[in-house]
């Protein structure tokens, strides 16, 4: 639907296929969720689904049902674990749209009132600072602080 064909070699595809490394907070048979290396906030994270599927337009319902069930149970606790006031979700689709990993992904990301959202700058965060981050929201999931 969204007119381009998916490219099976995304850095998201990559990550799927155990070639690229990442910090995963939540795996099941459907999606995957992981820090986002370029975070615009603290805890800020992604969740995709494990189908191939360009964006919103092209996936299948189902798959983008358990992504979704993916996101409120990671967004859930990301807040927790971060002590956090609000959450924001975001989705983008295609070039136009603001998407710029053509594999569906959505991102959660922890809020704070009265603290920004940090420019998106194309700098990597810190790796043992992301591995901490990831930890503390993994965490809130195996103690069922999620659900």
């Amino acid at each position: 639907m969204s007119g381009s064909a998916y490219d099976q070699d995304n850095v998201f595809a990559k990550i799927l296929r155990g070639e690229l490394p990442a910090h995963k907070i939540y795996e099941d048979d459907q999606t995957l969720a992981f820090m986002d290396i370029m975070p615009r906030g603290d805890g800020h994270c992604l969740a995709i689904p494990k189908q191939p599927a360009r964006n919103l337009l092209d996936a299948e319902p189902d798959s983008l049902a358990a992504l979704m069930a993916t996101v409120q149970k990671v967004g859930r606790a990301a807040m927790t674990a971060f002590d956090a006031d609000g959450l924001t979700v975001q989705q983008f689709n295609e070039e136009a749209g603001g998407q710029i990993v053509f594999h569906l992904h959505v991102h959660i990301i922890p809020r704070f009132t009265g603290v920004a959202l940090r420019p998106h700058t194309g700098e990597m965060a810190d790796q043992d600072k992301l591995a901490e981050q990831a930890a503390k929201i993994r965490a809130m999931l195996e103690a069922g602080r999620a659900e």
